[in-house]
């Protein structure tokens, strides 16, 4: 690593952060007013939890390419299975400045970040009744089991990122801003937390049929998109530098990708709305807005401008139309679209690397490696990060009561309401 790759990707990194800023707002948001102090402290909440178990544990089972890890021979193969650090950034080198390579330390701050931003994404999901104590317990297993995890197979070095030196299938798995790591681990175990907790209140009829429970502050929700954003700009570019090689003059490609996924998905996602329900919706356009983010994370340094517009266009339909999916025939109630926005269209952004990335290495069998690595999330990831919660379920029941859901997880929570001068709606508009 050059000194100006070094020098990007520590700036790069202390703009990420925004990029849960954002997730936070548009959860907030898209939840009840009477929820809305416990949605922002659960996401503050989940981001110290996740910093300190990564600190503690999860840094050491993710490594960092050529770091320590186990392996096993398999048929002539040798698979990178997990890490081998010492816990608590024991023994963690931090002299890589004078010797132009990447420290160890900036892939542990850059994991720390992605680690809260991936606790971020499952409170939306589980909004309005999921209780503070479960989030943050429910945050130690995805920081420090499921999440370190993944990323060791992606960005430490790990099986997934040898495919391609093992079997010559393209670059092996490619995830260069995350798209994988961060936010289908997020969007899958938001699934599992939904699965577990069931629907909200009142929202869907004894017939089955699913009744509005709109979020009370559009405007937060279009503000922390627009904040996301900006939060995204460093997260692609620094995850593109240290996971993916990316020379720094690709940087201006990876924020006009960055840009352009974004602003095709939110078009594409107003267009639908527009023509599905005769006019635009605030929330899905942001929605959209930010699954096109999501969607181009995994080859923001590897897709042609063009192409990436054509990321966006399928990114913004998809998260449109599967949150209508889930919302109205699977009965999967996503308050705040998580599961759409980010396990959908992220799954979509890492097929679109296969199918539109330009390798300088070759692409011959990228699409198979990405292809696997879907495959792994799927059957590997979702069922381990559902049976994990499913466990502290029993343990811990992570729902909160019916009469906390009716007055409101501030009040009962937390013993004040985030708009005390104001009247916060009940549910008499459901009745």
């Amino acid at each position: 690593m050059s000194a100006a790759q070094l020098q990007l990707s520590i700036l790069c990194l202390l703009i990420a952060p925004l990029a849960g800023c954002g997730l936070a707002l548009m959860n907030a948001g898209l939840g009840r007013a009477r929820n809305a102090a416990h949605s922002m402290t659960a996401a503050l909440c989940a981001i110290a939890v996740a910093a300190c178990v990564y600190f503690v544990c999860g840094q050491a089972f993710q490594s960092y390419p050529g770091g320590p890890a186990y392996f096993f021979s398999a048929d002539g193969t040798i698979w990178n299975w997990i890490g081998a650090e010492p816990w608590l950034f024991r023994d963690l080198p931090m002299n890589g400045f004078a010797q132009g390579v990447p420290p160890a330390f900036l892939f542990a701050w850059f994991g720390m970040v992605a680690a809260g931003l991936t606790a971020l994404i499952p409170i939306g999901s589980g909004a309005d009744r999921w209780r503070l104590g479960a989030i943050c317990a429910s945050t130690v297993l995805l920081s420090g089991i499921t999440f370190p995890l993944f990323a060791h197979w992606a960005w430490g070095g790990g099986w997934l990122a040898q495919l391609g030196a093992n079997f010559g299938l393209g670059r092996g798995f490619l995830d260069a801003g995350g798209s994988a790591a961060i936010h289908v681990v997020g969007g899958l175990t938001a699934l599992a937390i939904v699965w577990i907790l069931g629907s909200r209140r009142g929202k869907y009829t004894s017939e089955g049929m699913p009744m509005a429970i709109p979020g009370h502050n559009a405007v937060l929700v279009l503000f922390g998109g627009i904040i996301a954003f900006v939060g995204w700009l460093g997260l692609n570019a620094a995850g593109a530098i240290l996971f993916a090689g990316a020379e720094t003059g690709r940087t201006p490609l990876i924020a006009v990708n960055t840009m352009l996924g974004a602003s095709a998905a939110a078009l594409v996602a107003a267009l639908v709305t527009k023509l599905r329900y005769g006019k635009p919706d605030a929330s899905l356009v942001v929605n959209g807005w930010v699954g096109g983010l999501v969607a181009g994370s995994a080859g923001c340094a590897f897709v042609h401008p063009a192409a990436m517009v054509i990321v966006g266009l399928v990114a913004g339909a998809l998260v449109t139309l599967s949150v209508e999916l889930l919302d109205l025939r699977l009965e999967v109630d996503d308050p705040g679209g998580a599961i759409s926005v980010h396990a959908v269209a992220g799954l979509w952004g890492l097929l679109a690397v296969g199918m539109f990335g330009r390798l300088e290495a070759g692409d011959q069998g990228q699409f198979w490696a990405q292809l696997i690595g879907v495959g792994t999330l799927i059957g590997f990831v979702l069922p381990l990060t559902w049976g994990l919660n499913r466990l502290l379920n029993l343990a811990m029941p992570q729902r909160v009561a019916p009469d906390a859901e009716n007055q409101g997880m501030d009040l009962y929570e937390l013993g004040a309401g985030a708009y005390p001068e104001f009247i916060t709606h009940a549910d008499d508009f459901m009745r």
